[in-house]
């Protein structure tokens, strides 16, 4: 058949625009938020996408190869491996790529976007010359007769009058822009088919230009020949946009309270960054018109919301066991799975295995018999998958909450709401014994203000510590160091504080004696030899005036440069770019040891001279630096000893302590450990003055120490 000639193609595409402009309006011109009985405009829908360099998650993947590319710290990346950092507009990305399969978390806006792209067409400011066609998945999945996508296709735009042979035309002309939304939303008998239909009409019709939307981790998301890209998390002025569009209809005033709220709680900010605790936060801002200022509260909020207010305008199957339970038989629910997986350390579960936790929860109830809720487990996952974003299956058979925080939540309400006092004792010890791993920190915070009584946690945390280094003698040597070298500083501070601030600086030298020329990474050694306010975090936090650069205490302020001269000294021969800062910190620290105003006793006097006999040694770096580095390749190391016995004599630091890597390692988690547990006193928690004050005043002491106070 003879090519139409281009008039009469345009002619045939402007008149089918034409036709369609209405219906493309009606279906896309709309969206339903959650809750929302009733639909809102959707106007000015701003949305970035991630480019990522590869979907790992949209393929057959087993459990083990899901963990592979999840580090549990990293999970709420989705496991989508590197993600680069260049935000580009979700229109640019359509413009760019021909084929595009537009990825996204539950919530995230994937609907939203592609409505956008059909009005933006539709209106002319996108794709100009070509024809909107948008197209729900399932219910293509669903429809009668299972039509091929082509007859799918006439049916849907028969409706505006238009006819079989002029779409045939469009579509033959690569003028059609078709819209797929929803390709992980078809059941699991229509699959097959569908993904084959979709396959055979790309490849049929790829002149044309096609979008899809898929959940993450959805198998059927790929295809050969299209890009793949994530819809990014929302920056600030996406907020804005999205909390001007959610009040719109319910609030207009509320939107600029919540962006000034928003903006002067930065915790709550971080999380409006993800598009779907977003949602939670506009939620819960348009009952009370308040943010909860802990995260406890938030979650509750949220999840609340979530559970309470099921979103009806959903064409979906339901459970109707899940129908019927309560909201807190539903949190009940999601807090056993919750806690049987992230106590063995499972992000990902099997739907086999997550059915058997529903089955046991809800055959127990005495309103579902047993047969029952065996036969409509699976019902129940897909419900809670829909209840936007508690579950999503991952890939296909393994499922995760959609979120860490959702799985950290509903494992601290576990915890906490065992009745039998044996097993909630039970429950904590085994809580604390995880008291190092990182993974369990949110459910320790979320735990201790979830307890009516906090108490019993915080002791069994607190003795926890402790015997994390209490059978090292060499650990505890090091940690009566720092209690005495603390006692011996004149500072209107907390004798916790200063010994929080000694373990730092004993640690910032730990780092640098274990580099040489052979293992030295620039990275961690910049961490060695970094002391700024940002690596005395344990100090601060135990008392809030502990800023060096706002009180004269000198002795701190002397130490911690001597500390950075010496760990400089070290470092010098694996890297000579320090020689600078070596040379600029050593003048720094005889300049405070001889300052008059500073002196205070005969000692720091000395320490100047000493330091300044030191200096004298070396040659000048300036103008002949190669000359200082052939002398100190000769001389540095002798020079350094001579350094470490100064400051070891007359300010008692300095010294090698040689703990090997082990030692190092439970150190650090001792240091962790101990911060957490501040965190915990510091929340917004119960638990009594008396307790509170022993516990923080004990802190960072050694056994000898603690047994004292205690007899």
């Amino acid at each position: 058949m003879a090519e139409r000639s281009p008039n009469k193609i345009d002619a045939i595409v402007e008149q089918v625009r034409s036709k369609s402009h209405d219906g493309i309006i009606r279906q896309c011109g709309t969206m339903q938020v959650l809750d929302m009985t009733q639909p809102i405009g959707l106007n000015d829908i701003y949305v970035n996408v991630n480019i990522l360099e590869k979907i790992v998650g949209c393929r057959r993947l087993d459990i083990t190869e899901l963990i592979q590319i999840n580090h549990p710290e990293q999970f709420n990346r989705w496991g989508l491996g590197r993600v680069t950092e260049e935000r580009v507009a979700g229109l640019t990305a359509a413009k760019k790529y021909s084929k595009l399969i537009v990825l996204g978390k539950p919530g995230a806006g994937k609907t939203t976007f592609l409505k956008y792209l059909a009005l933006q067409c539709c209106n002319g400011k996108f794709q100009v010359n070509k024809v909107p066609i948008f197209i729900t998945v399932k219910d293509f999945a669903e429809a009668v007769h299972s039509p091929t996508l082509l007859v799918y296709i006439n049916q849907l735009v028969q409706a505006d009058g238009i006819e079989l042979s002029e779409i045939t035309e469009i579509l033959k002309h690569g003028r059609a822009l078709i819209l797929l939304d929803g390709v992980d939303e078809i059941k699991e008998e229509d699959s097959r088919r569908v993904l084959q239909q979709i396959y055979e009409f790309t490849s049929q019709f790829e002149r044309n230009q096609f979008v899809i939307t898929c959940r993450i981790a959805a198998q059927e998301c790929h295809f050969d020949n299209f890009t793949e890209v994530e819809i990014s998390d929302f920056d600030l002025q996406q907020i804005g946009n999205f909390a001007s569009n959610w009040f719109s209809v319910v609030d207009p005033v509320k939107s600029e309270r919540f962006m000034q709220k928003l903006q002067e709680n930065e915790s709550v900010q971080e999380l409006a960054n993800n598009p779907l605790l977003l949602t939670l936060l506009c939620l819960t801002f348009q009952e009370t018109a308040e943010f909860p200022w802990n995260r406890l509260e938030l979650y509750q909020e949220g999840t609340n919301l979530l559970l309470k207010k099921w979103d009806s305008n959903k064409n979906v199957e339901r459970s109707q066991v899940y129908k019927n339970l309560s909201v807190q038989q539903k949190q009940d629910l999601l807090s056993q799975i919750a806690f049987s997986t992230f106590e063995r350390n499972e992000y990902f579960f099997k739907q086999q295995e997550l059915e058997q936790y529903i089955t046991d929860y809800i055959s127990n109830l005495a309103c579902v018999n047993t047969e029952e809720a065996s036969v409509d487990s699976l019902s129940v996952i897909k419900s809670i998958e829909l209840q936007h974003g508690l579950l999503v299956e991952r890939a296909r058979g393994i499922y995760s909450f959609s979120h860490l925080t959702f799985q950290e939540y509903f494992t601290a309400r576990q915890i906490a709401i065992f009745s039998h006092p044996q097993v909630l004792e039970t429950a904590l010890q085994q809580l604390v014994s995880g008291i190092t791993e990182k993974r369990w920190r949110e459910v320790f915070l979320l735990t201790v203000e979830m307890l009516r009584n906090a108490d019993y946690l915080v002791e069994l945390m607190k003795q926890q510590i402790e015997q994390l280094v209490a059978q090292d003698s060499q650990l505890q040597a090091f940690l009566t160091w720092v209690n005495q070298k603390s006692r011996t500083v004149n500072a209107p501070l907390k004798q916790a504080a200063i010994r929080a601030f000694y373990i730092t600086l004993a640690r910032s030298l730990f780092l640098a004696n274990s580099f040489n020329c052979q293992t030295a990474n620039r990275a961690n050694l910049e961490v060695a030899l970094d002391l700024t306010d940002d690596t005395l975090e344990l100090a601060f936090s135990l008392d809030n005036s502990f800023a060096l650069n706002r009180f004269g205490t000198t002795d701190l302020i002397i130490d911690r440069t001597l500390v950075l001269v010496l760990a400089r000294a070290i470092n010098l021969s694996i890297d000579f770019t320090l020689a600078c800062e070596f040379v600029s910190v050593l003048d720094l620290s005889i300049t405070l040891a001889l300052e008059p105003r500073l002196r205070d006793d005969g000692q720091r006097s000395l320490l100047g001279e000493a330091l300044l006999e030191l200096q004298q040694q070396l040659p000048d770096l300036e103008p002949a630096p190669a000359k200082f580095i052939k002398w100190w390749q000769t001389n540095g190391k002798a020079w350094t000893e001579q350094l470490r016995s100064v400051t070891i004599e007359r300010c008692q630091i300095g010294y090698d302590w040689q703990l090997d890597d082990r030692q190092r390692e439970k150190l650090r988690q001792y240091c962790y450990a101990n911060q957490l547990l501040l965190d915990c006193l510091k929340s917004d928690c119960y638990i009594t003055r008396s307790l509170r004050s022993q516990i923080e005043e004990t802190l960072l002491l050694p056994v000898a120490e603690l047994e004292k106070s205690e007899s």
